[in-house]
């Protein structure tokens, strides 16, 4: 991405204005056509490598490329799919996201963003472009509200919290449903009560009820207990 810092976060709220009809609405269209050419070339839906790298060379193209996360802030953490990095205004963390529970396309990922936004706009995703991690993955790269002088939430008051918004648990409380998506990786170190009592669903994984989330998730999550 050209320029220096302060053009660049200029460039960030422009993108992030419009939410899933900007940046994320055209990464996802060009994303979607990859897979169409591919799909009517070849019969098939697996071309998730062959998107990636289309969407970096697209991104520069378009000057969304972040040539160095340490740009963005400061190294944080890392999770099963997410490379976290502290922003240098203290106010906001940016997610370097690796795509690992999209399996053989992207669609589940360019789904689960607005997902993600309609139910728990209080700590929604802003989809700022893309880059590459510590490990030379090219990323999505999201910034979300830094939620502070917060605590863990106990299952108990995240099953509780999910059921006041319409979802159920299922299979033992491995994931929870509304029947249209299924939410996964809801455990404390993902969902935060803020000091003003609300709960955050920072880091969970949501997919459409149909899509075989479920298989998916025991596939690639580190974090599945086969003992549930």
């Amino acid at each position: 991405m050209n320029g220096d810092t302060a053009e660049r976060i200029s460039q960030e709220g422009q993108c992030s204005e419009d939410g899933f009809h900007g940046l994320l609405a055209r990464a996802s269209a060009f994303a979607g056509a990859v897979l169409s050419s591919i799909q009517a070339l070849a019969g098939t839906t697996a071309c998730k490598g062959v998107q990636i790298a289309r969407l970096k060379d697209w991104a520069k193209e378009n000057d969304c490329w972040i040539e160095d996360p340490k740009s963005l802030g400061v190294f944080s953490d890392r999770g099963s799919e997410n490379e976290v990095y502290m922003c240098y205004d203290g106010i906001h963390v940016y997610k370097l996201n690796d795509f690992r529970y999209s399996d053989d396309n992207l669609t589940p990922f360019f789904e689960r963003i607005p997902a993600h936004n309609q139910y728990f706009p209080d700590c929604a995703y802003d989809f700022i472009g893309f880059s590459q991690n510590r490990d030379g993955k090219v990323c999505a790269v999201l910034r979300q509200q830094l939620v502070v002088n917060a605590r863990e939430a106990t299952p108990e008051e995240i099953k509780a919290e999910l059921e006041r918004i319409g979802f159920h648990a299922e299979d033992n409380g491995e994931y929870f449903t509304n029947g249209i998506h299924d939410i996964f990786d809801a455990v404390p170190n993902n969902v935060l009560v803020g000091d003003d009592g609300n709960f955050y669903f920072i880091d969970t994984i949501i997919f459409k009820s149909d899509a075989d989330g479920l298989d998916t998730y025991k596939k690639y999550s580190p974090n599945y207990s086969k003992g549930r």
